[in-house]
């Protein structure tokens, strides 16, 4: 039988197809200019790829490929008279500095970390089993820090904690502050840095990114206040805090309902929750979008199989919604939830016993 092929649809397709497969081995020549700071060199000034090759001590052969490519993705710019490369205000913005509110960089070494467990997780497409984050490659930890991390650096003290009822102010004053499921502690230091009269304890369950966080608040001179310990989000330490945080991590958990009740029951009666989540409409179709795509894909590789992995019967994915957590927190005791600031990529909720 012969298929008519609408060749319309067909070339849209097609395009489609190498637009996806460029990003995907180009996601590979990003890395490598973060790895080996070839973009910040860049950002020095215009060079070939010879200048480029004695700036940062690697061969102009691989470099010419590399630029070339860059060029082509629209990563970098090109004279074409000279082939002189460069970057414009908005590229070094985002390519050269992790401590920008934009460092792209990050997002792809995430992503390259993640497809280390293909094997795995196409395995447990079949079986059904869960992977849990402790299981993954080194990058996942590194490359989900720098792919974060930048939005906390632009968002949380200049517009995501001042958006919260009164904690600002406590903050400012000296208040208690637990962030659960911190990783490598980028947003314990930066509410540290912020906030020296704070005392902030950092937790979970991963202990090799505990080890992580214990040495950027080291570098950051903040181990005076700033403290972490390896525990999950049901079992952290403590109680009476002004503030608990949770930053893009409630929908990995395989219990996020005995997170939040652990949650309330550590926070002070006046306390509030902060919740920090990939941004999402409530419905699947409502997530039929760019960011909504990115966020599908590590959902698959991250989030759900570490839910899977773990006990409690959740696997709500990194595109939950505001409902589905909103669910979890009212059905965790907490009587107040509002939804406090939101940028292209987070939603931000409050919570209150």
């Amino acid at each position: 039988m012969t298929v008519q092929l609408d060749q319309d649809r067909m070339n849209d397709l097609l395009g489609r197809f190498v637009g996806d497969l460029g990003a995907t081995v180009g996601a590979g020549g990003i890395v490598v200019g973060h790895r080996l700071g070839l973009y910040k060199a860049l950002g020095e000034g215009p060079a070939t790829a010879e200048e480029l090759a004695q700036r940062t001590g690697t061969h102009p052969r691989y470099l010419t490929e590399w630029l070339r490519g860059q060029a082509a993705g629209g990563y970098v710019d090109v004279d074409r008279e000279t082939e002189t490369y460069s970057l414009t205000p908005e590229q070094a913005f985002a390519l050269t500095d992790p401590e920008n509110g934009v460092y792209l960089p990050g997002a792809f070494l995430l992503a390259l970390g993640s497809l280390r467990a293909e094997p795995q997780i196409t395995e447990a497409f079949r079986t059904g089993e869960g992977f849990g984050w402790h299981e993954h490659d080194a990058d996942v930890f590194l490359g989900c820090e720098e792919f974060f991390r930048p939005g906390y650096v632009g968002n949380l003290t200049t517009s995501w904690i001042p958006a919260l009822d009164g904690v600002e102010e406590k903050l400012a004053a000296g208040a208690r502050v637990a962030d659960i499921g911190c990783g490598l502690g980028a947003s314990s230091v930066l509410m540290a840095q912020a906030y020296p009269a704070s005392r902030v304890q950092g937790s979970d369950y991963h202990a090799g990114s505990i080890d992580l966080a214990r040495t950027r608040a080291a570098d950051a001179a903040v181990t005076d206040r700033a403290t972490f310990e390896v525990a999950s989000a049901q079992t952290f330490s403590g109680s009476g805090f002004d503030l608990v945080t949770s930053f893009d991590c409630l929908h990995d958990m395989g219990d996020p309902v005995g997170a939040a009740r652990h949650v309330r029951e550590a926070l002070a009666p006046d306390g509030t929750w902060m919740i920090v989540e990939p941004a999402a409409a409530d419905t699947w179709d409502g997530n039929l979008n760019p960011v909504g795509r990115v966020y599908y894909g590590f959902s698959a590789y991250l989030c759900v199989p570490n839910a899977l992995s773990q006990p409690g019967g959740y696997a709500l994915g990194a595109q939950a919604g505001e409902a589905a957590i909103r669910r979890v927190v009212t059905d965790a005791g907490f009587t107040r939830f509002r939804r406090a600031a939101e940028t292209p990529f987070n939603l931000v909720f409050e919570a209150r016993p």
